[in-house]
């Protein structure tokens, strides 16, 4: 028997017979040849078929093939220059799986459709080659959030999901019955991850979280997965330099594992080449003059809306970093600078080409007093967090960290206009299917 191999290892084959497993992208005929091309979900290729050098049966089950039909081929591979991925593959034989019925044909044709079709048939749509390249970029920036931390020795460490109470702001909760009380979906990981540090030193969550805003823009999702580093005895710039330092390792790992898919998204690749270390820095001082310059209508105090975020990295090649936004803007657990008590020990990081927020985070409060008095200022459930003032009572130390949504980070790393394509299946204010 022939191996069984994936289109992506064809290379390794050449003028072998093997055997391919997958599905039909697309059949051109031209007389007495056709050309199917194959898809595996790890590559396509061209398939060639000969009416003369095959039986009759075969010949007519190829022509006979709809969109999406799944089936094995075996056949011989073949260098060819001409060809996309430079082999395509002699047929010699096929065994048809399924043959989707020409009346009832696969729903997504070559043709256009519009967003809402293409949304609705998500799990279909997943199938195209553009999808397909997101996901292999997606994957690709995962792996390498794993590897960046793993090589430096962090330890990766789950937090719930489930939560009695809020982290994020108690506006945005997704509330749930947990048998005989309330409970939320969490917002994020980073006060059990605060716990976690204290007891490894460096570490990292990666899960889902939930947020309930009604929000329709085109960086918002209710589900997203976000990865969220914590290090004992660390200070702001500490963290700072680790966020960073995690974007550019992520940016050189896609741009040496996956140019294809970023070619195939038609990303500017030059954009992402020019990326270097150190990232530029200023205060939100400094942001908010600059916002004013350019026609923004902020004011001190105030917290920066997409707008402002696209302003700020207007014609910049490089992530930009944020830091020390006004107290009363962030969360409760933000560390006062020491200096300027109105001002968080915190960080945004802000992509260039307009795609705002990415990375945010900062020094956390480690005076057992003045965490108190935030939560009561909050009107924060004190019983919900004791636990968490446990962590001030015995052996607190300075610590800090960031969460990054990976959603963001790869709407950006592929150049996509919405986050809705970054992620199998989008959670959304109006979206709840597929």
């Amino acid at each position: 028997m022939p191996p069984v191999v994936e289109i992506r290892k064809v290379s390794e084959y050449a003028g072998q017979e093997v055997i391919l497993q997958g599905w039909l992208y697309n059949l051109r005929e031209s007389g007495k040849l056709l050309f199917p091309l194959f898809r595996d979900g790890t590559g396509i290729i061209q398939g060639v078929v000969v009416k003369s050098a095959v039986p009759p049966e075969v010949f007519d089950a190829v022509r006979g093939l709809t969109q999406e039909s799944s089936l094995r081929v075996t056949g011989k591979v073949r260098a060819d220059k001409r060809a996309p991925g430079g082999f395509e593959m002699d047929v010699l034989s096929v065994e048809v799986l399924q043959c989707i019925p020409a009346e009832t044909p696969y729903p997504i044709t070559p043709k256009d459709h519009g967003i809402e079709f293409l949304m609705d048939h998500r799990h279909l749509w997943l199938r195209s080659t553009r999808q397909r390249a997101i996901l292999g970029v997606r994957h690709e920036i995962i792996k390498a959030v794993r590897d960046f931390f793993d090589d430096r020795g962090f330890t990766l460490v789950d937090t719930p999901i489930f939560t009695p109470a809020a982290c994020e702001g108690t506006t945005t909760l997704f509330e749930v019955n947990y048998f005989d009380e309330k409970a939320y979906l969490t917002q994020s990981g980073q006060l059990y991850n605060e716990a976690n540090a204290m007891a490894v030193g460096k570490t990292y969550c990666f899960g889902p979280t939930f947020r309930a805003e009604k929000s329709k823009t085109r960086r918002h999702l209710t589900e997203f997965w976000m990865v969220e580093p914590e290090v004992a005895f660390a200070h702001l710039d500490d963290a700072m330099a680790l966020g960073e330092q995690m974007i550019a390792f992520i940016l050189e790992r896609v741009l040496e594992k996956r140019r294809p898919e970023l070619q195939t998204l038609e990303r500017k690749i030059e954009n992402l080449e020019r990326i270097k270390l150190p990232f530029p820095r200023m205060s939100y001082d400094e942001a908010v003059k600059i916002l004013q310059g350019k026609g923004s209508e902020i004011q001190w105090g105030g917290d920066f809306g997409g707008t402002d975020e696209t302003l700020l990295s207007e014609g910049a090649e490089r992530p930009l970093l944020v830091h020390r936004y006004p107290s009363a803007i962030k969360a409760f657990y933000m560390a006062p600078d020491p200096l300027r008590p109105e001002v968080a020990l915190c960080v945004d990081m802000l992509a260039p080409e307009g795609y705002g927020e990415i990375i945010g985070g900062g020094e956390r409060l480690a005076d057992l007093a003045l965490l108190e008095q935030r939560i009561e200022e909050h009107k924060l459930p004190r019983k919900a967090f004791e636990w968490y003032l446990d962590l001030r009572r015995y052996g607190t130390v300075p610590h800090s960290g960031f969460g990054m949504g990976i959603e963001r980070a790869v709407a950006w790393i592929c150049g996509l206009e919405h986050v809705r394509e970054t992620i199998p299946f989008p959670r959304m204010l109006y979206r709840l299917t597929p």
